[in-house]
């Protein structure tokens, strides 16, 4: 769906790429692993899509069909992604009802992506589009209805946090202005070994392992 960039993370499976990067949450990689068992010719998830980016971003799809599909910018035009925002559900590829004059499905049928279901989950503001593909048939409605509860999960466990403490917040901005540790607790009034146990707990917050991602999240989540 949309352009690898900093505002999300994206994973390609081992079997297209050889720089795959894994999701930080143990329950996201057990939801995409749960994908990837029910579309054999991959998928695309966009988690918590919000100013157009989705916080995370997972596709499994082929390389040479994710090069055209980026550098057409089909993220922009696909009627998958269209449908994704107009209605919250599931529904499969072929009963879709929207203008596609790009032909962007037909051209994904080239690569294998034949038949193929969309869910469609949460707040427009925070929205969950999740496509899932395969090339021998259409899914079955049990198929349909395991993915709803895969991108059910998927979306809860992709949840940022709504807000930092006071003082989570004061030592990460100070960080972000470019204080070292020992700057940083002296202008706070703390000791240096404080500071880092208000880092600290600010990353396990975020779901970081270091302050710099905690830093980029805090960002990324509004919450600095």
């Amino acid at each position: 769906m949309w352009r690898d960039n900093e505002t999300y993370d994206t994973l390609n499976s081992e079997k297209h790429s050889k720089l795959a990067h894994k999701p930080e949450k143990p329950g996201l990689q057990a939801g995409f692993d749960a994908l990837s068992e029910i579309a054999p010719k991959g998928f695309s998830a966009g988690l918590h899509i919000r100013f157009a980016s989705p916080l995370v971003y997972v596709r499994t799809y082929e390389d040479a069909w994710t090069k055209i599909y980026d550098d057409n910018a089909f993220a922009l035009r696909d009627p998958l992604v269209f449908w994704g925002f107009g209605v919250k559900g599931s529904t499969r590829w072929s009963e879709i009802r929207l203008p596609d004059p790009f032909n962007i499905l037909g051209q994904a049928r080239d690569y294998g992506l034949v038949y193929g279901a969309v869910v469609s989950h949460g707040a427009i503001t925070s929205r969950t589009i999740v496509e899932i593909a395969r090339e021998d048939r259409e899914f079955t409605d049990t198929e349909v209805a395991e993915a709803v509860k895969i991108v059910k999960r998927l979306h809860v466990s992709a949840e940022p946090p709504t807000e930092l403490t006071p003082a989570q917040v004061e030592a990460l901005r100070l960080l972000a202005d470019g204080d070292r540790h020992t700057a940083a607790a002296a202008k706070l009034g703390i000791s240096e070994s404080a500071l880092k146990a208000r880092l600290q707990s600010a990353r396990v917050r975020l779901g970081a392992r270091t302050t710099a991602q905690a830093l980029k999240k805090a960002r990324e989540y509004q919450l600095l």
